[in-house]
């Protein structure tokens, strides 16, 4: 696998540092050519490939990595007479890094397997700084040695790489995570509101948070937005933020379980995307939810 011919699609701020790490350590790869895609000139300097299909993509490719929003577009890539189930070959390997409802991603392999490729759901945690630096986590789903035959190839761009279970299992993972960290900030941007609105200084906020229970992850990300107007530490859509949520409520549906907690942050984020910019950063959440917002950016 490590003299494989890899073909990716969706170049955006996530795949662009997926596919830069791989063109610089070697890899062979084309991408697909797409207006959703990040400016192609640093990585045809490497001399990646490009190609304008999916069917055309999985024709020359031993490899195929997805790295797309959502389910919707895993779906399409795949669907129709030039899509990549229309030239996929046989042997080949198919790896989702996209976000996905587990449900979705079943059937996406399910397919995958009838043309007589493989399959495996390996989406991202981090962001796009990680992903320039080649230190993404991955949550992998699916067979053992698929895994193994890939790991060389997954080490291009990434620090950690856990083998959650079976197909659909990294897909579960990833909304667990998402829901744990976008929750997390959002009930973080949600107090930080209250206390402007009380009118307790945002210096005071952070600081009598970051000396107790309220000290973590989410509050380091949170801090330098509230501090000085920097978003850099969460480079994440209010809509993204929305979407992964709600899918997350449609697995714990699916599951028959608990979901209150998750409801409350849908609701949040929704309201926030219908007020304000939906394809803002996440941070400004703070700024939507306080009377008085007081951005500093």
């Amino acid at each position: 696998m490590t003299e494989a011919r890899i073909g990716l699609i969706g170049v955006g701020m996530m795949g662009l540092g997926i596919a830069s790490n791989l063109a610089r350590k070697g890899q062979r790869l084309t991408v697909m050519e797409h207006a959703g895609n990040q400016p192609l000139d640093s990585l045809r300097a490497l001399g990646v490939d490009s190609v304008e299909s999916p069917q055309a993509l999985a024709r020359v490719s031993d490899i195929v990595i997805l790295c797309v929003s959502a389910s919707p577009q895993v779906e399409a890539i795949l669907a129709g007479p030039q899509g990549l189930l229309a030239g996929i070959r046989a042997g080949s390997l198919v790896i989702d890094c996209s976000t996905s409802l587990p449900e979705s991603t079943l059937r996406v392999a399910a397919q995958v397997r009838a043309a007589g490729a493989r399959f495996v759901d390996s989406p991202m945690t981090r962001t796009p700084k990680e992903a320039a630096e080649g230190r993404l986590n991955l949550l992998v789903g699916g067979d053992a040695a698929d895994v193994a035959q890939c790991r060389a190839i997954l080490e291009c761009f990434a620090e950690n790489i856990t083998h959650v279970g079976p197909v659909g299992a990294g897909h579960q993972m990833k909304l667990l995570h998402n829901f744990v960290s976008l929750g997390s900030v959002a009930l973080i941007a949600e107090a930080a509101a209250c206390a402007r609105d009380a009118g307790i200084g945002d210096e005071v906020f952070v600081d009598v948070l970051g000396k107790g229970g309220g000290w973590g992850a989410a509050l380091e990300r949170v801090k330098p937005y509230l501090l000085s107007g920097d978003n850099s530490a969460i480079r994440f859509s209010l809509a993204n933020a929305r979407k992964d949520v709600d899918y997350f409520r449609q697995m714990a549906i699916a599951q028959s379980a608990a979901h209150q907690i998750a409801d409350g942050v849908f609701a949040t984020l929704d309201a926030a995307c219908d007020k304000g910019d939906p394809q803002g950063m996440v941070l400004q959440l703070v700024d939507l939810l306080a009377r008085n917002p007081q951005a500093k950016a």
